[in-house]
């Protein structure tokens, strides 16, 4: 239940900058893709979650949609692996409901950060500076807020990732 150009935009984005990029769920197979709560296409699932470390990847792009981070923060591997690529102090993008793992990984404590505004108490709950902005960059954090910030969103990952990668 991925938002679907919270998706697929990023994942265009840093493929025409040369990333070598693959898409990891809980599950195998396919993932489904919505437009708000409407079906659309599918995505391929390159590797599961469990078979993964943090240490295999230099930075995590976490999507949005409701049911996405909402089924993700309740799989403690998954929860793990987000909270492993903040405590190896690498770079991660997390976009609208996306954030819910940061609070539930521990890792939203002392930052400052936007998402879908639904989400802002439970930020703030989690330690959070929650904002109203389209795109905020907290050191190796960079959030955003709905897919209409994408033309924000993706080019602050970009820069942040390419920054990290040197």
């Amino acid at each position: 239940m991925v938002e679907t150009p919270e998706l697929v935009e990023p994942w265009k984005a840093l493929k025409a900058a040369g990333a070598d990029l693959e898409l990891i769920s809980n599950k195998s197979g396919t993932i489904q893709l919505f437009t708000h709560y409407d079906k659309a296409d599918t995505f391929p699932v390159d590797k599961q979650v469990s078979e993964v470390s943090a240490a295999d990847y230099a930075a995590l792009v976490l999507p949005g949609g409701v049911g996405n981070p909402d089924t993700m923060r309740m799989d403690p591997t998954a929860v793990q692996f987000v909270r492993d690529f903040f405590d190896a102090g690498k770079p991660v993008a997390a976009i609208c409901h996306a954030l819910w793992l940061l609070a539930e990984a521990d890792v939203a404590r002392g930052r400052t950060m936007t998402s879908w505004p639904s989400l802002r108490t439970d930020l703030v709950n989690a330690g959070a500076t929650w904002v109203d902005q389209e795109v905020v960059v907290d050191d190796n954090l960079v959030t955003s807020r709905k897919p209409d910030d994408i033309p924000a969103f993706n080019p602050k990952v970009i820069d942040l990732f390419a920054a990290r990668a040197r």
